[in-house]
């Protein structure tokens, strides 16, 4: 099974620690907050065809393309998994698709005119088989026991984006054709039990390209489950650049640069019933690697700038802990993951990752160290809330702690909150873990009654999830207020004129308020004519007195779904 993936310069959009022995930082992230370590070595080559991880004898081997020269050598180089070179492998032609034996003691290296095997100890050469030609390079993928690899020929090279591609293979030392081909670059991918996959990439012979699982353990391959992606309209072909098979051969995940990460069920190739979230908004899906122990998967991606070219995260799609995120950016790491360039060690210690640069001339092979441990988080004491009394449409804190064990984490935590309430679930977002722990979910409840707020922190390859908090507030109406300026006397022949200002806190009100007017004076009391505010919260009343002595004008609102009634008087002394 290849076993080479790649990622490149870490700016983990979740740590944001200097990397031990990198000079690298880490940007800040949504939720990761792990420690981990990128160790770098820069790959002695202006092109790249594959990688492959020997876990056995701790090995990596990484080999160049330089397709279609029949000049040119082939180089394979060799490096620990400290990231130092041990040798390089030159071979007569360039080469291109590596692939280990299971047993990791035989190195299958696929060059223009031969399939190699080389010994993984001695890196010495046990046997070479003459194939077809190939000029654009090619797969090679173990099952079965043997080899098996595409080949591709044509003439100029700019055809070999559509060019027949056939799947041959090498069994008892003899070459052999088994009679699949299709047009295009065919790429092939290893999984348990003698399986492997062939998936076809987009060309302009392939607008609906394939994707089948294989069955290699007998003398010919048998094809099994296969898929095609395009609907009835033509839409959603698959734009293949990577593949992988979880270790227990359950799942196969795809990097669609056109969909993201695909996963699948293996059994039949339909879509599992739930799918990882979307890259960052401006990356494109370009590699895809499960961890040996199946418990993590990485998504490596072509993209710019600060937005991730990595993400580490759980394989589970149903675990909600936050991905680690790495962005690689520079001529010290990188821009982009290149296709079909990421692999893990078997333990899941270690993911092996190859940038390259913007004008894909440069590549780096990153080792990177995802922290293994995981911590446990827990919310201690109990939540309170402030202001005490809360207000529909005024700004409510909700405050807690959340502790955590192991090393301070590099860059703050995060935790997730909702409010739910007559209307539903509402997400608010998530909110910063100061260095104590402390936290306070910021909002503005909406609705009049009970509101509940469930807090989490949802880990991250560090750190454990914690079990939820809740904490239910008692929303009431905001206040709104009258307030009157008024003359102390004033008389029946020019009237009475006063002012006032009416406020409304919390939400504002739909329409302009509309204020009722009472008179009342000796001869008893009547409605007046009804007020409208004016925008600035200003309004007057006018009226002509109709006796003598004191009398009272009360100006009043009745209130709204969300505020209180308000109500202010005034007594004025009235003359002739």
């Amino acid at each position: 099974m290849n076993t080479a993936r790649r990622s490149g310069r870490l700016a983990a959009t979740v740590l944001a620690a200097a990397l031990t022995g990198t000079g690298l930082t880490l940007a800040a992230a949504p939720a990761a907050h792990a420690a981990a370590s990128d160790r770098v070595a820069k790959l002695p080559f202006t092109t790249y065809s594959a990688l492959a991880v020997d876990s056995v004898h701790e090995r990596v081997f990484v080999a160049d393309a330089n397709v279609g020269s029949n000049v040119t050598k082939g180089h394979v180089a060799v490096y620990t998994f400290q990231g130092e070179r041990l040798s390089t492998i030159e071979l007569p032609y360039y080469a291109s698709g590596l692939a280990l034996s299971d047993d990791a003691s035989t190195l299958y290296i696929g060059e223009r005119h031969r399939v190699w095997a080389y010994d993984t100890t001695t890196l010495t050469y046990k046997s070479l088989t003459g194939v077809g030609s190939d000029q654009c390079g090619r797969e090679v993928v173990v099952a079965g026991g043997k080899p098996y690899f595409t080949t591709q020929w044509t003439d100029p090279l700019s055809q070999c984006a559509t060019a027949t591609s056939h799947l041959e293979t090498v069994s008892n030392g003899t070459y052999q054709r088994t009679g699949w081909n299709d047009a295009g670059k065919l790429l092939l991918e290893g999984g348990p039990n003698d399986t492997f996959v062939m998936g076809q990439a987009l060309n302009s012979s392939a607008p609906n390209p394939f994707l089948s699982v294989f069955d290699g353990s007998g003398e010919t391959p048998v094809r099994g489950a296969t898929r095609r992606f395009a609907d009835a309209d033509g839409k959603g072909a698959l734009n293949l650049k990577d593949i992988a098979v979880s270790p227990d051969g359950t799942k196969l995940a795809l990097a669609d640069a056109t969909a993201g990460t695909r996963l699948l069920d293996a059994a039949d190739l339909s879509d599992a019933p739930a799918g990882y979230q979307a890259l960052p908004a401006g990356a494109t899906a370009s590699s895809v690697a499960f961890s040996g122990d199946g418990k993590y998967i990485a998504r490596g991606a072509s993209a710019t700038g600060a937005t991730p070219d990595l993400l580490v995260q759980p394989a589970d799609p149903a675990d909600s802990g936050t991905p680690l995120e790495f962005v690689f950016e520079g001529s010290q790491d990188g821009d982009r993951v290149v296709p079909r360039g990421m692999e893990w060690s078997a333990d899941g210690a270690r993911l092996f990752a190859v940038t390259t640069n913007a004008s894909g001339n440069q590549f780096w092979l990153h080792i990177i160290q995802p922290p293994a441990v995981q911590y446990d988080v827990r919310f201690t004491g109990s939540l309170g809330h402030s202001p005490a009394q809360a207000v529909a449409g005024e700004p409510l804190a909700v405050r807690g702690k959340l502790e955590w064990d192991g090393p301070a984490p590099g860059t703050p935590m995060k935790v997730a909150a909702t409010r739910t309430d007559a209307d539903g679930t509402h997400d608010l977002g998530t909110f910063t873990v100061k260095a104590d722990g402390s936290y306070a979910v910021l909002d503005e409840p909406a609705l009049v009654g009970d509101a509940t707020y469930t807090v989490s922190y949802r880990g991250d390859l560090t750190h454990r999830p914690a079990n939820d908090v809740t904490h239910t507030v008692s929303v009431g109406k905001a206040a709104s207020s009258i307030a009157l300026t008024a003359p102390e006397q004033a008389s029946m022949r020019t009237g009475v004129e006063i002012t006032g200002r009416f406020t409304a806190q919390g939400r504002a009100l739909p329409e302009r308020a509309v204020l009722t007017v009472r008179r009342t004076d000796r001869l008893g009391s009547g409605t007046l004519s009804s007020v409208t505010v004016a925008a600035d919260g200003t309004f007057t009343v006018n009226d002509i007195p109709r006796t003598r002595r004191e009398t009272t004008y009360t100006v009043s609102w009745p209130g709204d779904d969300l505020h209180e009634g308000a109500t202010a008087s005034a007594t004025v002394y009235v003359t002739r």
